[in-house]
């Protein structure tokens, strides 16, 4: 078989499992996804193994350290893992949601509804966690979804996958439709061809969300047939705003550059307003001593997006040039103001162009989570459709269910 044919089988296969999900109650994928959740635990030895050998080859491969990173299935991210899926069958179920309600004089009644994609197809690197979360995410919201990792993750993903599947078993029994097994499906070739043939069938898939480097999202986004959700890149600003609480300032900075900065939500660059400039910087080279962070000033490297200990600094005279650099150089993902002036945040949260914008607190919230998403399928920075974290609600469209009484328009 083709790779060509294989991802065209998927694409089948999903679509027939999309039909079957829109017939489950909310109940009934709510049991699903616990019993999804019980197999992942107790499929937690082979999973850790599987991971293992990924990490181990992809050091002894020479991958960064960010991919490496991103990679490992900590005891953590484990817990993690299986609590958002629990989680995710807690949150309200966003299908058939009315969004409004009009009686028209023609004498139609007009619903506007919340409906599922259909299938929905997910590109990722290094995380084998996004194959769960992502999966979670889409079976509560009736879509089913074909993943397909990268290769430095496969192992992972194929027990992931496995483990997913028995769940799916257990919960549908001999009564309930086979199609229903097909809503998860891993693509297994590691061939690049298969991301090329999953973005151009838009007979069988409706959207593509990439989760991954801003070369893979660049050319799923250039060979796509169906529309694309996406970011490209993470590049996140700080800036401390004149008379700032210089304390919270440099306890904001280290926790969006410190705490994991291979996210995309972390900062990569610190703007300081020059009125602060002397007392502030200096405390920013002894923090970046003591917590092995690189200051970059060139302006060669403004809009780079480091996912390392590495951090671009420059000085800007006021809010309106910090706003105008960030708009330049940013990648409208998420920029934090820090300052007392409610009257200057508001005019930084109003004109930076970017899906989140902070007053005071860590670029690392915008995440699904942190968000009460439960888990997330990603961030997008397009303004169509989504925009930031998307969760249930940012994986459905609307249908409009228009009804009358042998009403003709005249």
């Amino acid at each position: 078989m083709t790779v060509a044919e294989e991802i065209q089988a998927l694409g089948r296969k999903a679509r027939a499992a999309a039909r079957a999900l829109r017939t489950l109650t909310t109940a009934e994928k709510n049991a699903a996804l616990l019993a999804v959740a019980e197999a992942i635990e107790a499929a937690k030895p082979e999973i850790d193994a599987a991971n293992a050998e990924d990490v181990a080859a992809a050091q002894a491969n020479g991958l960064s350290p960010a991919m490496v990173d991103r990679l490992t299935l900590t005891a953590s991210r484990f817990k993690s893992m299986v609590d958002g899926v629990r989680s995710v069958a807690g949150l309200p179920d966003p299908v058939g949601e009315e969004l409004w309600r009009r009686e028209r004089p023609s004498g139609i009644s007009i619903r506007k509804v919340r409906e599922p994609f259909g299938v929905v197809a997910v590109v990722f690197e290094s995380r084998p966690n996004v194959f769960v979360d992502t999966a979670a995410l889409c079976f509560k919201t009736s879509n089913a979804i074909i993943l397909r990792g990268g290769k430095e993750a496969i192992r992972s993903n194929k027990a992931l996958a496995a483990a997913v599947q028995k769940g799916f078993a257990r919960w549908c029994g001999p009564d309930r439709p086979l199609p229903l097994l097909d809503a998860v499906q891993l693509v297994q070739t590691t061939d690049h061809a298969g991301v090329r043939e999953l973005v151009r069938m838009p007979d069988y898939v409706d959207v593509a969300i990439p989760r991954g480097g801003e070369r893979l999202i660049r050319a799923m986004c250039e060979a796509a047939l169906i529309p694309v959700l996406k970011h490209y890149k993470g590049v996140c600003h700080v800036y401390v705003d004149e008379g700032a609480d210089l304390d919270m300032a440099l306890r904001i900075l280290d926790n969006a550059k410190v705490q994991r900065p291979s996210a995309c939500n972390a900062a990569e660059c610190l703007l300081v307003n020059a009125k602060e400039a002397n007392a502030f910087l200096p405390r920013v080279e002894a923090w970046a001593r003591e917590r092995g962070v690189t200051l970059h000033e060139a302006d060669a490297d403004w809009g780079r997006e480091w996912l390392s200990l590495d951090l671009n600094v420059g000085v800007v005279a006021d809010v309106d040039e910090a706003i105008a650099h960030v708009n330049a150089y940013g990648s409208h993902h998420s920029d934090c103001i820090v300052t007392r002036d409610a009257a200057r945040a508001a005019k930084f949260q109003r004109d930076v162009d970017s899906a989140t914008v902070y007053h005071n607190a860590s670029t690392r919230f915008t995440d699904g989570g942190a968000f009460g998403m439960g888990a997330e399928i990603g961030i997008s920075t397009d303004k169509l459709h989504a925009r930031g974290p998307m969760g249930l609600e940012e994986l459905t469209t609307y249908k409009y269910y228009v009804s009358g009484d042998g009403v003709v328009r005249g």
